[in-house]
């Protein structure tokens, strides 16, 4: 199906709904222990260890969540150091734990669904301080690149973007591509939105992580699909890449010749479980794929078009401006946030503040340097929220106003028990402080970018919802994605958003010492 033919996103969206979604089977159980293998190993191919080095830099973490891109004249030249630093706080293995009956557990860096680690990141460089040009795959377990394709492609990848200006001028991009198959294990033909929350969350940790190095940076949505996969050996259906993200600057690669591109026959050691296959997904897919350098040139907005996200509305509701403030936490290391980072299990109900809630919000909605929005007020997703425990804020419904950064009530009164249901009937939508929803409108998004504008819908609330972990655990307390009964928020937060959709959910507050009994 081509990509302008708008109705396999709206189909695939509404079948994936809770409850009762076409494409999803009731009766579908999911058998831990049986899922396919969570990381990718090429056993025959050259590895090349990295080594974690601290890394000196002047912008605390909090700062650097939703960074601005640097400017060229300033930026710092790509290392192997940088590269493995980036790498290792966006997806890298930061802490193992034992739990009786199951042993040793890898957790990574950014949430993922299920904790069922779908997304998998190459790297295509120049040559760097202590990296021969090439194109590597991240083996997070082993903190290892493994080295698929010798030679300097960054040309081939940018003529892949229709030669978009910050590819073309890169030192290096990060690929994040998905397996599908990982996580549709558990949760079906849902999975294809899961992966770009997962991309989205993994994307906030690599963004925060470049403006703290002073890393000129770009994400990029479009490309030719079919390229980029025959760049990194991916078969286009049990992977395919999501994301390019530009790194660094230097000489432009506008005509200029890559090394012959052939397939890559390199052996990746079998999966282990069920390998299912999930004809949605792939439906999906391949109805949002670009097929050539002119329509990914047309995916582009142009300097003067107005982003189809969410239009600036006069707020006909009480109107609570949000505090701006330089009383931030004691310095620390974006690095440290991430190490430290940690979904909860259960809230303590204890309240936040409202300068917390604000900085939550600011760092959000700061604008993403990409090719679907890039300025301010072009976000494709607007915040909806419940305030259950924040000081000085009536406990009730808001929607966010970023221009004006404030919150228009909504809807007054204790709200927790509505929370909870919204959250797919989870605890932890009813303990958190606030729960925030990224709510899109997809009709004009997908009018103008066709199916893969779902991709941008997602990916931009994925990615928003990201900083809001990063910056909740910045400020002492944390945050947890959850899944929700789509039509349900909707309904809950109309008339206001009566013609949106629901993209992500975050959970915000104090971590619980433990879970009573």
């Amino acid at each position: 199906m081509d990509n302008k033919s708008t109705s396999a996103a709206i189909h695939y969206h509404n079948g994936t709904k809770h409850p009762g979604g076409v494409l999803m089977d009731p009766r579908h159980r999911y058998m831990p222990g049986m899922e396919p293998q969570l990381q990718k190993v090429y056993p025959n191919q050259e590895k090349i260890p990295l080594e974690i080095k601290p890394i000196a830099t002047q912008i605390p973490a909090v700062s650097a969540i939703g960074g601005s891109t640097p400017e060229t004249m300033n930026a710092t030249a790509l290392t192997l150091d940088l590269l493995a630093s980036l790498l290792h706080y966006s997806a890298g293995v930061t802490k193992r734990i034992n739990y009786p009956g199951w042993g040793e557990i890898p957790f990574r860096a950014a949430a993922c669904t299920g904790a069922l680690y779908h997304i998998e990141l190459y790297v295509v460089c120049a040559d760097l301080p202590g990296l021969a040009s090439g194109i590597y795959h991240f083996n997070p377990l082993e903190l290892a690149l493994t080295r698929l394709r010798s030679g300097d492609y960054r040309a081939f990848l940018a003529a892949a973007t229709g030669d978009d200006s910050a590819a073309s001028q890169a030192q290096a991009a990060i690929i994040y591509t998905d397996i599908p198959a990982r996580n549709a294990i558990k949760y079906q033909a849902r999975e294809f939105r899961h992966a770009f929350w997962d991309c989205g969350t993994i994307l906030a940790n690599t963004e925060a992580l470049a403006a703290a190095y002073h890393l000129p940076a770009r994400l990029l949505l479009g490309f030719v699909d079919e390229r980029v996969n025959l760049l990194l050996g991916l078969d286009g259906h049990s992977e395919y890449a999501l994301a390019v993200f530009a790194l660094g600057t230097g000489q432009n690669l506008q005509g200029k010749s890559a090394p012959p591109v052939e397939e890559i026959h390199s052996p990746v050691e079998t999966s282990r479980g069920r390998v299912l296959d999930w004809p949605a997904i792939q439906a999906i897919y391949q109805a949002s794929k670009l097929s050539d350098p002119q329509q990914v040139s047309a995916w582009r907005l142009s300097p003067d078009e107005t982003v189809p996200g969410i239009p600036e509305s006069p707020a006909s509701g009480e109107l609570y401006h949000l505090p701006t403030s330089d009383n931030l936490p004691p310095a620390q290391s974006i690095e440290a946030v991430i190490q430290r980072r940690g979904s909860p299990r259960q809230f303590s109900q204890q309240p936040v503040t409202l300068e917390q809630l604000s900085i939550l919000l600011e760092r959000a909605f700061r604008p993403i340097a990409s090719d679907f929005c890039g300025r301010p007020g072009a976000e494709l997703n607007q915040a909806y929220l419940i305030a259950n425990a924040v000081e000085d804020l009536p406990s009730g419904s808001y929607v966010y106003h970023p221009q004006e950064h404030a919150l228009e009530l909504l809807q007054a009164g204790n709200l927790r028990q509505i929370a909870g249901f919204l959250a797919l009937g989870q605890d932890l939508g009813a303990e958190a402080s606030a729960d925030l929803y990224f709510l899109a409108d997809l009709e004009p998004i997908l009018n103008r970018w066709g199916n893969r504008g779902y991709r941008a819908a997602q990916m931009d609330a994925s990615l928003r919802a990201g900083r809001i972990y990063l910056a909740a655990h910045a400020l002492g307390f944390g945050a947890t994605g959850l899944t929700f009964y789509d039509d349900e928020v909707t309904a809950f937060f109309s008339p206001h958003a009566a013609t949106k959709s629901v993209m992500f959910l975050v959970a915000a507050g104090y971590r619980a010492r433990r879970r009573q009994s």
